[in-house]
């Protein structure tokens, strides 16, 4: 026995001092990594090197690892990689492929990773020689279009989507990407405009797709002509147009359900229940806990649909049942556990529908209702830079669907009525309104009630003057649709006069504060030319006389508010300084609040003291009103119906500069091709035929 355990210890001792042996693969990365020809003594070197399991931590990390001048000495060997890596694209074996494709990602990330201050010219020399980089590309490019309009399996079209979105992200600002001019010129857009427009492909490759093409959009679109801006603008076929706003509901539909789950999950147990019991003193704190990640490459790719193309703005108001549904599910082989994308894609339970989730209150759903309840959950907390971020896309593309006839023909449509859930924040003043007490309206009034809910509930220190502004803009554009139109909207204006009041009250009460920081008076001039446009134009638009008495009634009640405001425009007009000439419009535009207030005032009081009356009821005042309009005199002010349209460029250029490249990070953070198991593969290409 003793004899045995002193031959264990000796066979454990030579065991220990063995270097553990390297698989085969890294060895053949080691010859590439040398200045010799890894060939020269193995003819069949890159046969047999795509036929084994990719190591793409090793091959990263080595090229990382390498200084400059090394990196140089091994120039001819990496271009002889990218090109067989391209080579093997056109293998049958199934195999060789995907291995070349995650061979070129880890070649294409670690040499970019390796050359970060590199100019885009030496990286491009560096992986495949400036000489013949354009045939590399070309050839590169057709093998992957080939792939993605093929018969290939998914996890291999998936891949293909995995490499293109690393190539487009390998730099934060794609637009220094110079390798992308290869994919200018090598369109795959075609491809995917294929996947979008094919029920099965959609369901599994649908959120890569359109985020691709979202960031390839976004290349130097104020540099040079784009053929996918250009590309993108003309589309006109309505089932791939559909297909790309089903893929964008799904991701905005998930992201709401989840949120919802979230708040659901809140709203339960013991914590909640303490809270009320203490008037909800810690409802911040419980709202807070509410996080679910927002989804900007989505957002981008709706906002580049809406602003480009024309004809997607009747894909918002397609009812969805799916397209094709005839078409048997797909199922679904995951070729990554982890997010694919960095920003938060569908699951693949939701993909594989055949129709959206649907309101629990309604028959149908759309993918304007869903997004105006993502907005709706967005714009509840503006207070760190990415959430504020995303409100602002979120209200961008409101603007441009505010701006357009189509779309708005399709809101104000009275014999189109839905009921739209809108979240609301807590707010310890308010009780949470019944999902069930919503009416079916418009869409329009949905869109009004969200801008309503985001004026009464973002009155703070920090005050976020630009999605105000941009607020009041949407609202003023759908107003002057009415008038125009005159379209009269069933709709409880008094809730946005009485926002709008409420907005004008603070604005005044944090005059120095925010004066610091803003011109208020911007703001200010819109929301009083709001008024002015509901005073000169309210009878041509608002559904019943009576509203209009309401208009009155309110400005009146709440004179006050007019009164200082007008207080305090005419002191900074009158003084030299900086406000004074945006101060001095506000005044000019005061002067028919002004009027009413100062030609019915005397009357209510004159009526009150007559029936010996010290408090007037609601019904009383609009009876002093409605016998008094005749004597009113008002002034007739031009341009409140006429706004600036939307332009991206120069204005909003910065924005969507940095807005694209925390995308590109996030998506290259998340693009994962090493997590596709040999085993799957192999099961999945077994079975084709």
């Amino acid at each position: 026995m003793a004899q045995v355990d002193k031959k264990a210890g000796l066979l454990r001792k030579s065991s220990a001092t063995k270097k553990p042996l390297k698989e085969k693969v890294v060895l053949m990365y080691d010859g590439i990594f040398s200045t010799e020809d890894p060939t020269k003594d193995n003819p069949r070197f890159w046969e047999e090197l795509f036929l084994m399991k990719v190591n793409l931590e090793y091959l990263e990390s080595k090229l990382e690892s390498l200084d400059g001048e090394e990196l140089m000495n091994i120039k001819d060997n990496i271009n002889s990689l990218f090109q067989q890596c391209i080579l093997a694209l056109g293998e049958e074996h199934q195999i060789k492929v995907v291995n070349a494709l995650q061979t070129l990602c880890a070649l294409i990330r670690g040499v970019h990773q390796k050359n970060k201050s590199s100019s885009g010219f030496d990286i491009i020399n560096m992986l495949m020689g400036f000489d013949k980089a354009e045939l590399r590309m070309k050839n590169l490019m057709e093998s992957l279009d080939s792939i993605l309009c093929g018969e290939a399996s998914e996890s291999l079209k998936s891949l293909c989507l995995k490499l293109l979105l690393c190539l487009v992200t390998v730099t934060d600002n794609i637009s220094q990407n110079t390798i992308l001019e290869y994919v200018m010129i090598n369109s795959i857009f075609e491809a995917i405009l294929q996947i979008l427009s094919d029920t099965p492909s959609r369901r599994v490759h649908g959120h890569d797709a359109v985020v691709l093409l979202a960031l390839l959009v976004n290349y130097r679109k104020y540099e040079s002509v784009n053929p996918y801006i250009v590309k993108l603008s003309i589309v006109d076929d309505e089932t791939t147009l559909n297909g790309m706003g089903l893929v964008i509901s799904q991701a905005l539909a998930e992201y709401n359900r989840r949120y919802r789950e979230k708040e659901e999950e809140n709203q339960g147990g013991f914590f909640s229940t303490f809270t009320s019991m203490v008037g909800n003193m810690f409802i911040a704190d419980a709202d807070e806990k509410i996080s679910v990640q927002t989804n900007e490459a989505i957002l981008l790719a709706l906002y580049e649909a809406v602003h480009l193309n024309r004809n997607f703005i009747t894909v918002l108001a397609q009812s969805h049942p799916e397209i094709g549904l005839e078409s048997p599910p797909v199922s679904l082989v995951p070729t990554t556990p982890t997010t694919p994308l960095g920003t938060t894609p569908p699951s693949l339970d939701i993909m594989g529908t055949t129709e959206l989730p649907l309101d629990p209150n309604m028959q149908t759903s759309n993918l304007l209702i869903t997004f105006l309840k993502y907005c709706s959950i967005v714009m509840q907390d503006t207070k760190d830079e990415h959430r504020l971020n995303s409100g602002k896309l979120c209200l961008i593309i409101l603007t441009c669907i505010a701006e357009d006839q189509y779309a708005n023909a399709f809101l104000h449509d009275d014999n189109i009525n839905f009921r739209v859930n809108l979240h609301r924040m807590p707010m310890r003043h308010r009780k949470k309104a019944g999902d069930k007490n919503i009416p079916s309206r418009p869409l329009v009034c949905a869109v009004l009630d969200l801008m309503v809910e985001f004026i009464v509930t973002h009155m703070m220190k920090e005050f976020p003057m630009d999605l105000y502004l941009r607020c009041v803009q949407i609202v003023h554009k759908l107003i002057c649709y009415q008038k125009k139109c005159r379209v009269r909207l069933h709709y409880t204006w008094r809730e946005l006069w009485l926002a709008f009041i409420s907005l004008l009250k603070f604005l005044m009460s944090n005059e120095t504060g925010l004066l610091a920081k803003h011109n208020i008076f911007t703001l200010t001039l819109m929301v009083v030319n709001l008024f002015n446009m509901f005073i000169t134009y309210g009878d041509t638009f608002l559904p019943t006389p009576s509203s209009y008495d309401e208009l009155y009634y309110e400005i009146i009640r709440m004179h006050q508010v007019f009164d200082n405001l007008y207080s305090m425009v005419l002191r900074l007009s009158t003084n030299a300084g900086q406000w004074k000439e945006a101060a001095s419009k506000v005044t000019h535009a005061l002067v028919n609040v002004r009027a009413i207030i100062n030609h019915f005032n005397p009357k209510i009081e004159s009526y009150a003291a007559l029936n010996h009356i010290s408090q007037l009821a609601e019904e009383q005042v609009l009876e002093v009103v409605r016998s008094n309009y005749d004597t009113l005199t008002l002034k007739l002010q031009d341009g409140l119906d006429q706004y600036e349209r939307y332009s991206e460029q120069p204005k909003e250029a910065a924005f969507f500069k940095e807005l694209v490249r925390s995308i590109s990070i996030n998506v290259r953070k998340n693009v994962a091709l090493n997590t596709l198991s040999q085993e799957v593969l192999l099961r999945e290409f077994s079975t084709i035929s």
